[in-house]
């Protein structure tokens, strides 16, 4: 196979900053005609329910039902799902199951619990979390299955104490697979939907007579399913709008290059549009990945895919020392940050933005991806600057706690008064006001 047409870059170079920019350019602007399609299928769904459902899943999932009942997956599916998949795929799935939940009920310990207090007057102040009642999670299908995904975004639901969780996947052709039905069934999914696209995303957030309405919705899917979630926001919540997958390696020469070209691989074979970028001040280290990826990728079934990421969006930067890297790093703010280096600990406390980041050489982001622990939903294209992995605060909500003393009262009317009266809104003051006036024993 020829050479695979990497970008080589150098931040020395006169024009680095916009050969940067363009290489991160990525339009979250959905098309106007997906754009239009979601649009009527969302308020067909709105109006018509599990009739528009089942019309749309007969048309673009060829799937044929008589009623929304022929679509929904049952308990005794889930189990005989347990029962056909390999006794090693059975074991994998438990295993990670089990590390992504330890993690998130420490996540639950150390943020998502209840707190008060008094202070010296007698009031008490404080914050209530409470999960939702019933989250909707969308998980992919048709060409591929994403049992990973099923776990990452039903487990932390069922830590933070969610009442119901609802799964929506399509099955193309009627084709459902018993690996992400095992996965709902370790994870703890309580009701299960043949269903996918934009016409799942609607039937979640306005309900059917079949499918419950929820209180948020997560889980990636394509450009149609990205187009409803955003425009179903405010009717329900929504996790994120995610990009194109995202890997960005700073290296310091000392990770077998072998490595580091299949860790680019593994988000390259995400699909066309995704990103994989190297950053490292040694030239000939560059050199040695550049030959790795010409000699590794011809063995790897995605490896059209592969390549079209690469000679797209990909890159190889040689860096003027690691220092730099890490600062470069902080501008991009990528999904999945690894720091294939022998101290990666030097290298951690500079590092500012990124959805996850993964510390030393034998850390591939794919174990992230499946069973290290932690969750692989990640903020895509930049927002790690502003945004946080999805995790169990994404299914609890926060109520503030007030309850003012009577002495209370006395110390805090004047100071709500005061600032009421300068902002001309009278009835706040004399609510205030009263409660100094009146003394009750």
């Amino acid at each position: 196979m020829d050479r695979v047409t990497l970008r080589r870059l150098e931040t020395a170079a006169a024009g680095f900053d916009d050969e940067l920019q363009r290489l991160l350019q990525w339009s979250a602007e959905t098309d106007a005609a997906i754009e239009e399609r979601v649009a009527a299928i969302v308020a067909d769904v709105r109006a018509r329910g599990d009739a528009a459902v089942l019309d749309c899943t007969a048309r673009f999932d060829r799937v044929q039902a008589a009623s929304m009942a022929g679509l929904e997956i049952g308990a005794a599916e889930l189990r005989a799902a347990l029962a056909q998949i390999t006794p090693a795929q059975r074991a994998a799935l438990e295993a990670a199951a089990a590390r992504v939940r330890d993690y998130h009920r420490r996540q639950l310990d150390a943020c998502g619990r209840s707190w008060q207090y008094r202070d010296a007057d007698g009031t008490l102040l404080g914050q209530k979390v409470t999960p939702l009642d019933r989250v909707g999670i969308y998980v992919p299908g048709g060409k591929a299955a994403y049992p990973s995904s099923v776990l990452m975004n039903a487990i932390p639901a069922h830590v933070a104490g969610v009442g119901e969780i609802v799964m929506v996947v399509p099955t193309p052709d009627g084709e459902r697979n018993p690996l992400v039905l095992a996965a709902a069934a370790v994870a703890g999914v309580d009701r299960i939907f043949a269903i996918g696209g934009a016409q799942a995303v609607a039937a979640l957030a306005y309900g059917t007579a079949s499918v419950p309405r929820v209180d948020k919705i997560t889980g990636p899917g394509n450009a149609y399913v990205a187009s409803a979630k955003r425009r179903v926001f405010g009717q329900v919540g929504i996790d994120m709008i995610a990009g194109p997958s995202e890997i960005l390696v700073l290296a310091d020469g000392t990770t077998p290059p072998d490595w580091v070209a299949m860790d680019l691989f593994s988000q390259a074979e995400h699909d066309e549009l995704a990103q994989s970028i190297l950053l490292a001040p040694d030239a000939d280290y560059l050199d040695a990945v550049q030959a790795a990826i010409d000699r590794l990728l011809p063995a790897l079934p995605r490896r059209a895919v592969i390549r079209a990421s690469l000679e797209g969006r990909g890159a190889l930067i040689r860096t003027r020392s690691m220092e730099e890297a890490c600062e470069i790093a902080n501008r991009i703010a990528p999904e999945h940050l690894e720091v294939s280096a022998q101290d990666p600990q030097r290298w951690e406390p500079r590092l500012r933005h990124a959805g996850a980041i993964f510390l030393g050489r034998f850390t591939s982001e794919s174990l992230g991806d499946y069973c290290a622990g932690p969750n692989h939903v990640l903020p895509t294209s930049g927002t790690a600057r502003f945004s946080s992995p999805l995790g169990v605060t994404d299914f609890q909500k926060r109520s503030s706690l007030i309850e003012v003393s009577e002495a209370g009262a006395r110390v805090l009317g004047p100071i709500a008064a005061e600032l009421a009266h300068g902002e001309g809104l009278q009835a706040h003051a004399r609510a205030a006001e009263m409660r100094i006036e009146t003394r009750y024993s």
